[in-house]
């Protein structure tokens, strides 16, 4: 099942790249890619951020359970 999935929703080969770029270059023009990578970019950084802080709240959390009961 996994390998009919893929041979019909595969990567995209070199010529099928070429063709994609040239229609996202038609739809937007050259002066509009930049901003929308840059915007990309930022995107990406935030995602990071936010999973890093996810993770961290996580340790915290867990080294919260993990410490010894004091008792008095």
């Amino acid at each position: 099942m996994t390998s009919l999935v893929l041979l019909f929703f595969g990567l995209p080969s070199g010529s099928e790249w070429f063709i994609i770029l040239l229609v996202i270059l038609l739809l937007f023009g050259g002066k509009k890619i930049p901003e929308l990578m840059r915007g990309l970019g930022k995107g990406v950084k935030s995602f990071k951020e936010g999973v890093n802080e996810a993770k961290e709240e996580i340790d915290k959390a867990k080294e919260e359970v993990d410490k010894p009961v004091e008792k008095k």
